[in-house]
């Protein structure tokens, strides 16, 4: 007898409950998922308090193998993207699977169905919900867990995405630079000496992020952002509600010794944003601060020995200029003195040649491969 195969749309809080929850048993023995917080994820899915769903809407399905809840996924129109790029591109995301190529299928199937009932022709992701958020499938570097705001699936989801015709779109690396490598002398001798000679060119100034002032520094932040990326493959520009939401989400995580602008004349033209990887701190939570998650994750926060180095971006008017040679400088300085092991800088295009090349060059490394697919429908 076959396995009865049955896709319900999410209509409930308590089917939105099993949405959220499938994750947590579904990777319950895997040492290196990292369990998100349970409150993140509820925010980044709740249409009133992200304004991500302002200009956007998201549709959520499970998956039912024979009565048993075996994946998930979501259908996302992203009309900020569509605006900016002049094309129909329909998102899916959250996607998770049993091995089941029947049950992946049913499930890709009715994001595509939705996106193409709101009249777009090519099928995109995964995005938790946008580029802007957690996107790509893993499918290079199994053997650790992720950074912060990076995605983690079990090997053989590629296998499942390639049954159903998606294809690759664009690889995302993420590189690794190692402690041992970032000791080494003459190549810090040479970073300080370039570091320097920019800052007197260009008549520089590089400061920490005033947190005191956090809500104009994000102002400042958004600026710098929409300008630096807006020739990115997949960038929309974010909201200045967008903005806000992700800011405050990430707030806890600032660590002011990782976050600097570089500014001329008083004017942001640069900034860059490295935090401790929290992931460390979460781990073994079961994605649950309270009631006694919270005293663990403060004793785990003074063990975090990495970054993830997120934002390194300068305003396209003061591209080639070496701007970003100071901040890996001073994030560099700034971890050696934290006793920091290493960083992941991610992530990266795989055709972003001018950061690729600096990051190798300082002993970067791709640990990691992501991966973003289309279909066309």
């Amino acid at each position: 007898m076959s396995d009865k195969i049955e896709i319900r749309a999410v209509e409930s809080e308590s089917d939105k409950k099993k949405f959220i929850e499938f994750p947590y048993e579904f990777y319950k023995g895997d040492k290196n998922w990292v369990e998100p917080l349970r409150f993140d994820v509820k925010n980044n899915l709740d249409e009133k308090k992200n304004p991500f769903y302002k200009h956007s809407k998201i549709r959520l399905w499970l998956a039912y193998r024979n009565g048993v809840l075996s994946g998930r996924i979501a259908g996302i129109i992203n009309d900020n993207h569509n605006k900016f790029y002049n094309d129909r591109v329909g998102f899916f995301g959250f996607f998770e699977c049993v091995n089941d190529k029947d049950v992946s299928r049913a499930l890709f199937e009715k994001a595509a169905e939705f996106v193409m009932e709101n009249g777009m022709d090519t099928l995109r992701g995964p995005m938790n919900p946008s580029t802007n958020d957690e996107c790509g499938l893993l499918i290079d570097g199994f053997d650790s867990p992720p950074v912060m705001l990076m995605t983690y699936n079990p090997e053989y989801y590629l296998e499942l995405y390639e049954d159903f015709g998606l294809s690759k779109a664009k690889d995302l690396y993420a590189f690794w630079i190692d402690r041992n490598v970032i000791e080494n002398k003459t190549m810090m001798n040479k970073l300080d000496r370039i570091s320097e000679m920019i800052i007197k060119k260009e008549n520089l100034t590089v400061r920490k992020v005033n947190m005191k002032d956090f809500k104009n520094e994000v102002q400042k932040v958004r600026d710098v952002y929409n300008n630096a990326w807006q020739d990115n493959w997949g960038f929309v520009p974010m909201t200045e509600d967008e903005f806000n939401f992700i800011a405050a989400n990430l707030k806890l995580a600032v660590d002011p010794d990782y976050v600097e602008f570089a500014e001329i004349d008083g004017k942001p033209v640069g900034f860059s944003l490295g935090l401790p990887d929290v992931n460390q701190a979460i781990k073994g939570l079961n994605g649950k601060l309270f009631p006694f998650g919270f005293i663990k994750f403060l004793l785990n926060k003074k063990k975090i020995n990495q970054l993830r180095v997120i934002i390194m971006g300068v305003k396209k008017e003061y591209h080639k200029k070496g701007i970003d040679a100071v901040f890996y400088r001073n994030i560099i300085k700034a971890g050696n003195d934290k006793g920091i092991r290493g960083a992941e800088i991610s992530w990266v295009l795989e055709d972003n040649f001018a950061m690729k090349q600096t990051t190798e060059k300082l002993g970067g490394k791709i640990y990691k491969t992501y991966r973003i697919f289309d279909k066309l429908l």
